[in-house]
C-alpha cells in the first residue's frame, strides 16, 4: 500500500470496505453505470479506459497499482453521477470496495482518508496530463515508446505481456500501425518481440 495509507485506515478500509476479486481481463466497473463504492487496489494493476459514444473505439486515460484508487469513481460516486470510464484488471487483482454509505463516516472521523482522496487526485491528475500531453505532442513512434516505457514501470519489469491488438486499442490506432513501428523499434535495437509479450531492452 501507498506510504500515506497508514495502518489504522487499512484496517478501517477492510472493516468497512469488502474484498473482491477479479481475473485479469475482468471488468471492476463498466463505463455509464452508477458509482456504490470506491476501489482501492489491494493487489494487482488496473486500467481505466474510456469508451467512444459508439462504443468501437477506446483509449486507456491511466492506470491503478496497489494502494491507488480512482478518484473518478469518488467524485461520481459523491454527486450520484454514471462512471465516465470503464475498470478492467490488467492482471488477477484484490479490491476493497468501500461503500458509498460508508465515505461520509471516513471524511467525517478519519482524516487520513481525506489525505488519501487529496493524493489520489493529485496523482490522477498528473496521470492524466501526461496522457493528454502524448496524445497531442507526440509522434505514434514517441506515444508507442512513452508507453511501452510506462508499462515497464507499473509491472516493474521489462518483460510486458501485451498482444499487438491490445496495445492498438489501448493507443486507439490500428494494429497495422503497431506492428509497423514495433518492428522498427525492434530493428533498431530498442525491443524484442515475442509471442504475446514485449520486451523492452
Amino acid at each position: 500500500m501507498k506510504d500515506f495509507m497508514n495502518a489504522d485506515f487499512i484496517e478501517k478500509a477492510k472493516q468497512y470496505g469488502i474484498r473482491k476479486k477479479f481475473k485479469a481481463g475482468e471488468v471492476v466497473l463498466d463505463q455509464d453505470s452508477y458509482i456504490r463504492s470506491l476501489p482501492i487496489v489491494s493487489d494487482g494493476i488496473l486500467k481505466i479506459v474510456k469508451i467512444s459514444d459508439d462504443g468501437l473505439n477506446e483509449i486507456t486515460i491511466y492506470h491503478l497499482e496497489k494502494g491507488d484508487s480512482c478518484i473518478m469513481s469518488f467524485l461520481s460516486g459523491l454527486y450520484n453521477e454514471k462512471s465516465k470510464f470503464k475498470i478492467i484488471a490488467l492482471e488477477d487483482s484484490e479490491i476493497i470496495m468501500i461503500p458509498i454509505e460508508k465515505w461520509s463516516f471516513f471524511l467525517r472521523e478519519d482524516p487520513s482518508f481525506l489525505q488519501f482522496i487529496f493524493q489520489n487526485y493529485h496523482d490522477r491528475f498528473n496521470q492524466l496530463v501526461e496522457t493528454i500531453d502524448a496524445i497531442a505532442f507526440k509522434k505514434m513512434d514517441e506515444r508507442l515508446l512513452y508507453w511501452l516505457r510506462k508499462k515497464s514501470a507499473i509491472y516493474q519489469n521489462n518483460i510486458i505481456p501485451i498482444t499487438h491488438e491490445e496495445l492498438s486499442k489501448e493507443l486507439n490506432t490500428s494494429r497495422v500501425v503497431v506492428s509497423r513501428l514495433l518492428k522498427k523499434l525492434e530493428q533498431d535495437g530498442v525491443l524484442l518481440l515475442k509471442r504475446n509479450e514485449i520486451v523492452l531492452l
